[in-house]
């Protein structure tokens, strides 16, 4: 439902600039608005603080500090702020207006995407994020909300500072922890800390959901995803999205990584690593059909907002959902309160529990081996060299087979994968096969020289090579149409899909004889007896041999041909005549320019002594005809007459 009427802010103009026309979104801590920058003439966004967070000056002031000091991060791919201001109890920022949607408004609409999109999406998010790194900023709060794509295609990411300044105002108490759930490193779970790795490992759960379309860890309540984050791996997205590509699946367990020394450094080393897992993908693999998206129980979009959100002890189960798609302030349990004066309990009571207490236990252990204490998750070896993964798998009381695979992007003797993936749950005594590298794979050119040039490109075809530009060349000892060399050469070790040129015999060459004048049939039989085949030229040409003679020929005579080769013959129209112009009386010059317009060549006989410049006479008259390119002289007079 549009409430955009009820706003009491639509329509007013703060700090005296900023017209307010439209409310775009409502979060948990501000409420961002369309509105028009009166001096300056621009449509922009309003974001406007909460009165819960816009009363308390300690908050006031920080938010101020941050803005300021985000609002220096200039790059393509970060929302700009413009401004930061008050007026009267409304704490704003004015900030770029990206007209679009966000990164979660296209994961709900589609779900999974392809990996070519996600890696569109991804780079310049990370570029984002690297520039802020480098600057010394962090973003805590990295999440599909905060990831703007314009109707333009451009792609942004909002929010920096935000949940800095947040997090120094709702943080006064070590029993909190502030972030969106789903998305928190687990050292900002366990020690409140967040350096630019956190941001790392929250870029990678978003790729993972763009390829899969879901989240890696879920549950019902906060507490079982934090659980999550602090002791189980991200799975690789394969094992939900089977044609993901194991390039996207070492991606995403190195940015995801819960040992924050196995991430990369920041943003900047991991779009490095991006770019390279993008220079390894196929066309096939970066445009592989995504999953069919997962449907989440539906909501009225409170689970996306920013919120600021106290859990006391005891707080309803019901609201937990909401939470784990928050920014929330999220209470860690309290110390247990002292111990309180109690009655003491008959002896006979206390008997009575303790069995029923150990019952339960016994059954409580058998239900848990039977479901789950004989099953373990295979740990993360991805990366690690063949002995160390197998030392790894072992000591968790697994077996290993090994598998030997190509890889462009994991280095020779280290893990690429594992199956089952990491993270995946297999039983204690099970067996996790490990495909070790071999380096990139290499193909082999075969030896095809003096075969057929067919068979040559099926050799070479098979042995995962390509044909790249085939020519010819004369030779005097291998057939023709058999293949004489190749570059690169017999036994040369290659990248698969490497272009192999090859060059063809063209047999012994031949003597293309002079045909020119000769009669159509004559030249015919000669050059058929040299062993050339022939073609006459659909059209004939003027030239100075007799008409229906043979007036060109290609190749021309002095050239070199093989056998089967095919001359073609032009034949004489005979000279071309054409219309001599009169230049009787004109000047020398302008007869000359006349005449060679004409198609004509031109001499000029002029008098020994005071040689004029009128034409006299000219050899052939003014209307007559005469051939092409042939001479007309043209007499001058003399300067005394």
């Amino acid at each position: 439902m549009d409430t955009t009427l009820q706003d009491p802010l639509v329509g007013q103009v703060l700090d005296g600039r900023y017209r307010v026309e439209a409310r775009i979104a409502v979060g948990g801590m501000a409420t961002v608005y369309r509105a028009v920058d009166t001096r300056l003439d621009r449509v922009l966004a309003l974001k406007v603080m909460h009165q819960s967070l816009a009363s308390d000056a300690a908050f006031v002031d920080r938010f101020i500090r941050e803005a300021k000091s985000v609002a220096r991060l200039a790059h393509a791919n970060v929302v700009g702020v413009y401004d930061q201001g008050t007026d009267g109890a409304h704490v704003y920022l004015a900030m770029e207006y990206v007209a679009g949607c966000t990164l979660r408004d296209v994961l709900r609409e589609r779900g999974a995407l392809q990996p070519r999109a996600a890696l569109d999406i991804l780079e310049p998010v990370l570029a984002a994020l690297g520039a802020a790194h480098r600057a010394g900023f962090v973003h805590r709060d990295m999440k599909p909300e905060n990831v703007l794509i314009g109707d333009d295609g451009r792609v942004k990411v909002a929010d920096f500072g935000l949940v800095r300044a947040v997090d120094t105002n709702t943080s006064a108490s070590t029993g909190s922890v502030l972030g969106t759930v789903s998305y928190l490193a687990p050292e900002q779970i366990e020690h409140g800390t967040a350096d630019t790795r956190a941001d790392v490992y929250a870029c990678g759960v978003v790729l993972y959901e763009m390829l899969t379309g879901s989240k890696p860890h879920g549950g019902s309540t906060p507490a079982q995803v934090l659980y999550q984050h602090l002791h189980e791996d991200v799975p690789p997205p394969s094992v939900a999205a089977p044609e993901v590509a194991p390039e996207l699946d070492a991606l995403v367990a190195s940015a995801a990584a819960r040992d924050v020394s196995l991430r990369p450094a920041d943003a900047v080393a991991l779009l490095g690593q991006v770019r390279t897992a993008r220079a390894a993908l196929t066309d096939a693999q970066l445009d592989a059909v995504p999953p069919q998206a997962h449907e989440d129980a539906p909501g009225d979009g409170s689970e996306d907002r920013t919120a600021v959100i106290p859990r006391p002890a005891g707080a309803a189960a019901a609201s937990a959902r909401d939470e784990l798609h928050h920014t929330s302030r999220l209470d860690l349990p309290a110390d247990p309160p002292g111990p309180r004066p109690r009655r003491r309990m008959p002896r006979r009571g206390v008997v009575t529990i303790v069995a029923a207490v150990l019952l339960a236990l016994g059954i409580g252990a058998g239900v848990w081996y039977i479901s789950a204490g004989q099953f373990t998750n295979v740990p993360s070896v991805l990366k690690m060299t063949r002995s160390d993964a197998e030392k790894k798998l072992h000591s968790a009381g697994l077996d290993v087979k090994v598998v030997q695979d190509y890889s462009d992007v994991v280095d020779k003797n280290k893990v690429i994968s594992t199956k089952p993936g990491v993270g995946e749950r297999i039983r204690s005594t099970g067996t996790v096969t490990i495909h070790v590298s071999q380096g990139p794979p290499r193909a082999e050119v075969p030896n095809v020289v003096g075969r057929p040039l067919t068979e040559a490109k099926q050799k070479i075809a098979d042995a995962g090579l390509r044909v790249g530009t085939v020519t010819r060349s004369f030779s005097t000892e291998t057939p023709r149409n058999a293949v004489l060399s190749t570059t690169p050469g017999p036994d040369a070790v290659r990248r698969p899909d490497t272009a192999v040129n090859i060059v063809v015999s063209k047999g012994e060459p031949i003597d293309i004889p002079d045909l020119i004048g000769d009669d159509p049939a004559d030249a015919r039989s000669e050059l058929r007896d040299a062993g050339f085949k022939v073609e006459f030229a659909e059209r004939r040409a003027f030239s100075d041999e007799d008409r229906g003679t043979v007036a060109a020929q290609s190749p021309g005579e002095g050239t070199k041909g093989a056998k089967g080769d095919t001359v073609t013959l032009t034949l004489s129209k005979g000279q071309q005549m054409i219309e001599v112009p009169d230049v009787e009386g004109d000047k020398v010059d302008d007869a000359k320019r006349k005449l060679e317009d004409a198609g004509f060549t031109v001499n000029v006989d002029k008098p020994l002594l005071f040689p004029g410049d009128t034409v006299k006479d000219q050899s052939v008259s003014g209307g007559d005809k005469a051939p092409k390119g042939s001479e007309i002289t043209i007499t001058v007079k003399g300067g005394v007459f």
